[in-house]
């Protein structure tokens, strides 16, 4: 996949002109990591585009179809607002949808709001997101870094009271706001953190900030990195002998884009916070959602890894998008998706885990603001304790 794809509506286009059946589209725009560093977040996108086929083929909405038309920034906020600009203004996109990555989306969210176009469920968790005095066109989707953060630490306060901590980030927001929100967790307790580094997404390893984290004497480490990065982490932590608790954030606990590359042995006892069903879990064998979803996955994305679990965030997120436009009843003016995506009821959506909705309100522009820890015992994600979230 490359350049731009288009999940559109072949079917109606040879019933009736060209020009009636453009107007009949609804028309979603997205910019995503199809090459480059970050290209393992393409999933997210590739599901979405398969479930708009999906409900394309159901009949649409309203009576009309979504044309989706993805374009590549490989995680280049450059690229991103370049490829925004074409989406907005050659493209004519009604909305941006579930564009990717916290730095690309931040290069293009003033453009979007002075524009008045809807940046929907920006798949990033920044906080930024969640600021509807400053950027009311913006709506987030994935779990608030922040609150992911402080969630982790307060873990490992219970769990390990003596803990010394290393952390590596990506030198951009979205790590910077999980660091915020980690050292608001340990409170009093920061001088446990004994060693932080950071890393670009342009580094072709982090084997030296691994050795560095290694000599702090730390045994608890924070690997919050994109998947590349994050089985980075965790393969050359075990191939030097360093043996910490590791926790993995969100947006980088796939197994099979995560776990898999970083050895599966390797990987036994990490943490991490979920809010999706894993498909492949024994434990969810019988649940009619996973059987609904691998029904899906077997039929609009054949050759995809369903042990990937951003597959089940595009399939979810891309619902949350569903919903959205059907509530519009017909209206799908900017104003009025913009109305919708910023009043949605909490929702238990099918793939979600249960206890966790998402949902939007005047002050709450994040989707989902809830998690389970979960620790992997070689095959899979055992959930453990309560529901979190603020």
């Amino acid at each position: 996949m490359a350049g731009c794809v288009t999940v559109a509506f072949t079917a109606l286009l040879v019933q009736m002109p060209q020009a009636e059946a453009a107007d009949l589209a609804i028309k979603l725009g997205t910019t995503a990591p199809l090459s480059g560093p970050a290209s393992a977040y393409a999933t997210v996108v590739k599901a979405e585009a398969a479930y708009f086929a999906k409900l394309n083929d159901d009949g649409g909405i309203a009576g009309r179809k979504i044309e989706f038309l993805i374009h590549d920034d490989a995680y280049s906020p450059p690229k991103t607002v370049e490829q925004t600009r074409r989406l907005v203004e050659q493209d004519e996109v009604l909305a941006m949808f579930s564009a990717v990555g916290t730095a690309p989306n931040i290069a293009v969210q003033k453009y979007l709001n002075g524009a008045g176009v809807p940046q929907l469920f920006v798949s990033s968790g920044a906080s930024r997101w969640n600021d509807p005095e400053h950027f009311p066109w913006t709506v987030g989707f994935n779990p608030p870094y922040d609150v992911e953060g402080r969630i982790y630490a307060r873990y490992i306060l219970k769990a390990r009271p003596d803990a010394r901590i290393a952390i590596i980030i990506p030198n951009e927001d979205a790590g910077r706001d999980y660091l915020r929100g980690f050292k608001e967790g340990l409170g009093e307790h920061g001088d446990q953190l004994v060693a932080q580094t950071t890393y670009l997404t342009s580094d072709p390893t982090i084997d030296s900030q691994i050795a560095t984290m290694q000599q702090s004497g730390a045994d608890v480490f924070f690997a919050e990195a994109t998947p590349k990065f994050a089985a980075m982490a965790i393969r050359k932590a075990a191939s030097i002998g360093w043996k910490p608790l590791v926790i993995l954030p969100a947006v980088s606990n796939s197994i099979g884009a995560v776990l898999e590359p970083a050895g599966l042995d390797n990987s036994v006892g990490i943490v991490t916070g979920l809010y999706l069903k894993d498909a492949t879990d024994p434990k969810w064998a019988g649940d009619p959602a996973v059987k609904d979803f691998l029904a899906f996955m077997a039929k609009y994305q054949p050759n995809a890894a369903v042990a990937d679990g951003l597959n089940a965030q595009g399939y979810t997120v891309a619902q949350l998008m569903a919903k959205v436009l059907e509530n519009c009843r017909g209206d799908f003016s900017r104003e009025n998706v913009l109305r919708q995506a910023t009043n949605i009821p909490d929702t238990a959506l099918p793939m979600l885990l249960p206890g966790i909705h998402a949902g939007t309100d005047a002050t709450h522009y994040t989707a989902i603001r809830q998690l389970q820890l979960a620790r992997f015992d070689g095959k899979a994600w055992v959930p453990f304790g309560e529901i979190l979230g603020e």
